[in-house]
């Protein structure tokens, strides 16, 4: 859970920054948002999900 709220705060901070430095429309932004949200409502979602946990996983586990 901790994973996916930090993941959305993110991207929604991600997604900001293009609206407001690299010329991101709000249109574009609305779209982005609301292509997320149907995403998360389709078959595809669980799959999505488990890339993301995996690839947290993996960065989560890399030493420097």
């Amino acid at each position: 859970m901790i994973l996916s709220i930090s993941g959305v705060v993110l991207l929604g901070v991600v997604l900001f920054i293009f609206f407001r430095k690299d010329g991101l429309k709000a249109s574009h932004m609305v779209v982005a948002m609301l292509f997320g949200f149907y995403l998360a409502s389709t078959a595809v979602a669980p799959s999505i999900k488990a890339g993301g946990e995996s690839l947290a996983g993996l960065l989560g586990g890399l030493k420097f």
